[in-house]
């Protein structure tokens, strides 16, 4: 009874945190992230990680993500295909670049300045994705590039985490990285085919059935699977979601679908994810190393925002869709917190690092909603 006890803690304090959030005028977003550290093992000790929270929360930014995709306008990802990929790449190139320089300059050895540039290449489109929501900013220019290059932003970094961990093993690994990879583009080819070929083809065949719910269980099936196969070949399971949601939302049944699911991940798992994100974080040694963590967290932001807004501006977008998408490309979250943790399982990093890398990517996530809203002004 435990692990419920703690559940429902976090949902009482996101619904709090929600109303509070509201009264402050501050994205929803920033009320749930605080919740974590508040409840957390940092200062209440009410809430712990544990395997039951882990997967709730992972079923939290499935179904996010998921919901993202069913609301994602597919003819303008394709029509700003290009500034994504051109943001994405730059939101990769700049990170990993002045990390690596500025690492290596403190006097740390290259797989640790690697590191270090491929957690700060991570980008958090669960938390953009909460904050454009919120606002009804999904179905815009700003929103589509963002949608676009976080998610190839994150297939990016997982591309280059894949190489760095396996050629950090060792011999007898270069083989394995290959068909790791290869699964990897093939899965990509797979996903453009579900949304173009292979769920609209379902929803085709299951037309005639009759069964309570259809649709929606139908739709879980699909993201659940698409998440599945995803871990599967290596990659984050919420780029499965994602275009499992991109594929349905093609559907006569999309915004049905969307209405069905979005009330139960938004009453249960979504809150219990957002709060999961700061379980990590603890304060030992924070007052020793805080000008450390400062200035991480100003280079974490800058590496980001800067790339994103001159490209979009390269691209003709007004100086405030510029900011949007600069804005958007700021959150780290779960995704640079799922690389850190396989950095200190892997032993590439130390415990220390880990800890520094933590308190940085839950700062910058908890800023990044702060400048995405301030740029819709």
């Amino acid at each position: 009874m435990q692990e419920l006890f703690q559940i429902t803690i976090i949902l009482i304090s996101s619904f709090l945190a929600i109303e509070a959030s509201k009264k402050l005028a501050i994205p929803a977003v920033v009320g749930q992230l605080l919740v974590g550290i508040i409840i957390g093992p940092s200062l209440l000790n009410l809430v712990h990680q544990s395997h039951i929270i882990h997967f709730l929360a992972e079923l939290g930014v499935i179904l996010l993500m998921f919901l993202a995709g069913l609301e994602a306008d597919l003819a303008l990802l394709r029509k700003y295909l290009k500034p994504s990929l051109a943001v994405a790449v730059s939101g990769v190139v700049i990170p990993v670049g002045l990390f690596y320089l500025v690492i290596k300059l403190m006097g740390y050895d290259v797989n640790t300045a690697m590191f270090y540039g491929i957690v700060f290449a991570a980008t958090s489109v669960s938390i953009t994705v909460e904050v454009l929501q919120e606002y009804k900013r999904v179905q815009t220019k700003a929103g589509a590039v963002i949608l676009g290059a976080a998610v190839a932003d994150d297939i990016i970094a997982v591309l280059l985490l894949s190489f760095f961990v396996a050629t950090n093993k060792g011999s007898g690994s270069n083989s394995d990285l290959l068909f790791q990879m290869i699964g990897q583009l093939l899965f990509l080819l797979f996903l453009i085919a579900l949304v173009k070929y292979i769920v609209p083809a379902i929803y085709r065949l299951t037309f005639k059935i009759d069964h309570f719910e259809k649709d929606s269980f139908l739709a879980l099936l699909i993201c659940f699977s698409m998440a599945l196969l995803a871990t599967t070949v290596g990659m984050s399971a919420v780029i499965g979601s994602f275009f499992a949601g991109l594929a349905i939302g093609q559907t006569h049944k999309g915004e049905e679908i969307m209405h069905e699911i979005s009330e139960l991940s938004y009453m249960f798992f979504i809150p219990i994810f957002f709060a999961s994100i700061a379980l990590p974080l603890k304060f030992d040694g924070l007052l020793a190393n805080l000008g450390i963590i400062i200035f991480f967290t100003i280079l974490a932001v800058l590496t980001k925002l800067l790339p994103g807004y001159l490209v979009a501006k390269g691209f003709n977008f007004s100086k405030m869709d510029s900011l949007t998408v600069g804005a958007g490309m700021v959150s780290r979250g779960e995704m640079a917190l799922i690389i850190d943790q396989i950095g200190l399982a892997e032993k590439l990093i130390t415990s220390q690092v880990y800890s520094t890398l933590v308190i940085v990517i839950i700062l910058s996530t908890v800023i990044a909603p702060f400048i995405l809203k301030k740029s819709f002004k």
